[in-house]
């Protein structure tokens, strides 16, 4: 069996838990058909009841599948999407887990990504993620700080952190894979300071030139930095304003995930924070908008109501 075909028999046997009979919808497009096609004989060869569809690339993270994609999404008990855009943020990946399936999200992945992080230790992982998710019950205000120029505060007061741990194993479950992180909804409209952007960034790539993030009100008002920084801008700016919106506050969790450029694996690297802007409606925000967009932050210091959780890098509890 070569590093592919393991890789994709320990997403589907261990991290969402297939038994035999089950249905297995594996969603992929042209790009990343090599990928599905391995997941698809995993499931194969579990002795589950598997399908194959493969749909055009989506144009940007969280764009909708085509309607009779989202409509077999419903009626698989797992889902696995290995694509070139992020299903994840989507109403049809939303729709299916409410309906019951458990479903992995690999927007991007490769081989190469999927050999280094699906063989981390994911009952560690789920422990560390657990953790971090029952430090921050309770809280209303998180401060991050970098050496690199970092100063961001938000609030998060009713909002819930969830765990993304990689074992996916009940009804409704859902998550990445690779998997890694605790993340969050900050309340809209509340973080205000400044994110330096100095490890990569989704819609843009490794941050060789750290990307500046002004944000005000809740909003990332301006972005700045390397010179071709109107690639960002151009896929925020046609969406309007809720595209800005700060997101998501997520703390990688992943020893084995590194800084590639593939945001799948960057938010996931152990010792790092990212801030997405636009959309955080389907993990408990209240902005919709067809785009969600990570930028991954190094070496952060995280204070919780005051409470240091992270210094540099470095998990403190």
């Amino acid at each position: 069996m070569d590093q592919l075909a393991r890789s994709a028999m320990i997403a589907v046997r261990d991290c969402m838990g297939a038994k035999a009979g089950e249905s297995v919808l594996v969603i992929t497009d042209d790009a990343k058909k090599d990928i599905g096609e391995a997941i698809y004989e995993a499931a194969r060869q579990m002795g589950c009841d598997p399908m194959l569809l493969v749909m055009p690339p989506r144009l940007r993270n969280g764009q909708e599948p085509p309607k009779a994609v989202a409509e077999a999404m419903k009626g698989a008990d797992v889902v696995l999407c290995p694509t070139s855009r992020s299903l994840s943020h989507t109403d049809a990946r939303h729709e299916a887990c409410k309906n019951g399936a458990r479903i992995a999200t690999l927007p991007g992945i490769t081989a190469e990504c999927m050999a280094r992080t699906l063989g981390a230790d994911y009952s560690l992982i789920k422990s560390r993620t657990e953790k971090l998710v029952e430090a921050f019950k309770g809280v209303k205000s998180v401060r991050i700080t970098t050496a690199a120029g970092t100063d961001i505060t938000m609030s998060v007061e009713g909002r819930t952190f969830g765990p993304d741990t990689g074992i996916l194993t009940s009804k409704g479950d859902f998550g990445n894979l690779p998997a890694g992180e605790a993340y969050v909804a900050p309340i809209e409209g509340t973080s205000s300071g400044v994110v330096v952007v100095d490890g990569a960034m989704a819609g843009y790539g490794v941050a060789s030139v750290p990307i500046v993030m002004e944000v005000k009100d809740g909003f990332a008002v301006k972005l700045s930095g390397p010179e071709d920084i109107d690639r960002l801008n151009k896929l925020i700016d046609p969406l309007g304003m809720p595209a800005r919106n700060i997101a998501e506050l997520g703390i990688g969790t992943n020893d084995k995930a590194i800084i590639t450029g593939l945001v799948l694996e960057d938010e996931k690297v152990m010792g790092t924070i990212h801030v997405a802007i636009g959309d955080n409606s389907h993990f408990g925000g209240n902005v919709a908008v067809p785009s969600h967009l990570d930028g991954i932050v190094k070496s952060p210091t995280i204070w919780a109501d005051g409470r240091q959780i992270m210094k540099d890098g470095k998990l403190l509890i």
